[in-house]
């Protein structure tokens, strides 16, 4: 992240039988697991859109399919002790290969070289306050309407 500065990100909501698929992440600072659907960085010149399908070909080796677009979030947040500030567009989307629906965990990789694990969650357990955070905030409110 770079202070002072906003940005825009595409991410992608895959769902199945009642389920996200979310990438785990954990803020040491606050000692905290959160959840953020798949995506990245818009690049200069690029539609969000053609975003989606970048990032989840170099992260997951995967391909999308479907994509629809559900609307647009403001993202103020505060991460390691670092302010944040994004505009996040969101699609709602599927995967060319329906077995990864199958899978409990996909394994990934950022384009930093970053692993990361993608996993299905509830969309109703992600309502318990005990739960682990989705964001973007809001993001279960706009899957909702």
């Amino acid at each position: 992240m770079q202070p002072n500065v906003i940005r825009p990100i595409a991410i992608c909501v895959f769902q199945h039988n009642g389920r996200i698929l979310v990438a785990e992440g954990y803020d040491p600072l606050k000692r905290q697991t959160f959840y953020r659907p798949l995506g990245g960085a818009i690049e200069f010149g690029e539609y969000s859109a053609d975003t989606i399908a970048r990032e989840l070909t170099e992260e997951l080796g995967a391909a999308v399919v479907d994509l629809r677009y559900l609307g647009a979030l403001e993202n103020v947040f505060t991460f390691d002790g670092r302010p944040g500030h994004e505009i996040v567009m969101i699609y709602d989307g599927a995967f060319a290969d329906r077995a990864l629906y199958d899978q409990a965990a996909i394994d990934g990789v950022e384009d930093s070289g970053h692993p990361f694990r993608a996993v299905w969650v509830s969309l109703a357990d992600s309502l318990d306050p005990a739960a682990p955070p989705v964001y973007p905030t809001g993001l279960l409110e706009l899957l909702a309407l």
